[in-house]
Formats: structure tokens, sequence, C-alpha cells
């Protein structure tokens, strides 16, 4: 099996020594994504707005890797403050139509760049 990086200029560079996604087999993992802009890499300001920006950056990792929303297999959301919840499920909702990927939503003590919202994915490519 062949492991290979994914990158994407619509998505942001890693911001530490991991890619940003890994195509292996008939998946893609997608790292952790925050709410950060491609090319100013700052963040979007408010919860809501980073969570648009990282399913982008999500969405566009997916593409370069051959996949897309409808072969999300599994999510996870990681919370700056569980407060936000339903904030980001509004968007999330949005951006993705059944059958759902499966999802966890854990929150956590902090996020890189004091981030609000990161969400990581793995998507079946077959």
């Amino acid at each position: 099996m062949s492991v290979e990086s994914v990158v994407s200029p619509a998505a942001p560079k890693a911001i530490g020594p991991y890619s940003p996604a890994v195509a292996a087999g008939g998946f893609v993992f997608i790292s952790g994504q925050l709410g950060l802009d491609p090319v100013t890499g700052e963040l979007a300001s408010g919860v809501r707005a980073q969570a648009e920006r990282a399913l982008l950056n999500l969405e566009a990792l997916l593409a370069a890797g051959g996949a897309g929303t409808a072969d999300l297999v599994k999510t996870t959301i990681f919370l700056a403050d569980m407060a936000d919840f339903a904030a980001v499920n509004e968007v999330y909702a949005s951006r993705f139509h059944a059958p759902f990927p499966s999802r966890s939503t854990v929150q956590v003590a902090a996020l890189p760049k004091g981030g609000l919202v990161e969400i990581e994915a793995i998507a079946f490519r077959g």
C-alpha cells in the first residue's frame, strides 16, 4: 500500500511536522483543520466563521485526495468551549447531507493558535 501526502492551495499549510492529509489505500485521512484562511494564515473571527472555514479547508483537502464530502465516514470536532456545540452543529449540518458520517465532538483545554473549533475527518474513496 502506498502512502502519499495530500496538500491543496485552497487549504492552509500544516503548522507543524505533519501532512494536512494523507491518502493510504482507499482512504483519505484529513488532519485537524482550524478556521485558518489559507492565504493569510489568520483565524476567522468567531466560532461560526471558524467552523465554516475549517470545513472549506477540509473539503479542499478531500478534493485534492480524490474524495468528496459524500465519501466521509468519520469526523471528529474539537471545541474549545462546549457552549459552541449548537452553533458549530448548525454550520456542520449546512455542509453535509444524509447519510451523515459518524462523528464525535469533544471539548478540549485549548486548540492551536487559540482556535475555537478544529475538525478532522476520514473518507473512503474506494
